[in-house]
């Protein structure tokens, strides 16, 4: 694994999410018949905040980003992109582990929202969410602490 950080984002980092997030769901929105250029980027810039996200770096070099949102009964983990070069290299899953923690010691449980299809189902059954509800375009997924 990639060693890598997190670093506390800033509103200066929307744009860079923004394009991100456009590049990482692009395929899936494509394949579900819903990807539209403004929106994918849009979507970032109006629910980004800043006070619960973070910006994946390796070597200084950015690679990512992650938020946790908190909320009254669990932790919404939102926005989990990494820039395509980096994936597969043990980072997302080093991250999530690490987030998963403090939200064990704290007894939160943490939930998801997940394209149909996408590979990213695999990590997060890995790290013990389950799917609570699905349909067409999207999953819900739950992970109680462990």
């Amino acid at each position: 694994m990639a060693d890598w950080e997190l670093r506390p984002a800033s509103p200066a980092d929307v744009e860079t999410l923004a394009e991100l997030r456009a590049a990482a769901l692009r395929a899936d929105l494509e394949r579900l018949g819903v990807y539209d250029d403004h929106w994918v980027r849009q979507r970032m810039r109006e629910r980004f905040v800043p006070a619960h996200s973070w910006v994946i770096e390796v070597a200084g070099e950015f690679a990512g980003c992650v938020a946790l949102r908190p909320a009254e009964d669990a932790h919404w983990l939102e926005h989990f992109y990494l820039v395509s070069e980096f994936q597969g290299r043990g980072i997302g899953g080093g991250v999530l582990e690490r987030l998963l923690e403090e939200c064990d010691r704290d007894g939160t449980r943490v939930r998801l929202q997940a394209l149909q299809g996408s590979g990213s189902r695999r990590l997060y059954e890995r790290h013990g969410f389950t799917v609570e509800s699905e349909d067409w375009a999207d999953v819900w997924m739950l992970r109680e602490p462990a």
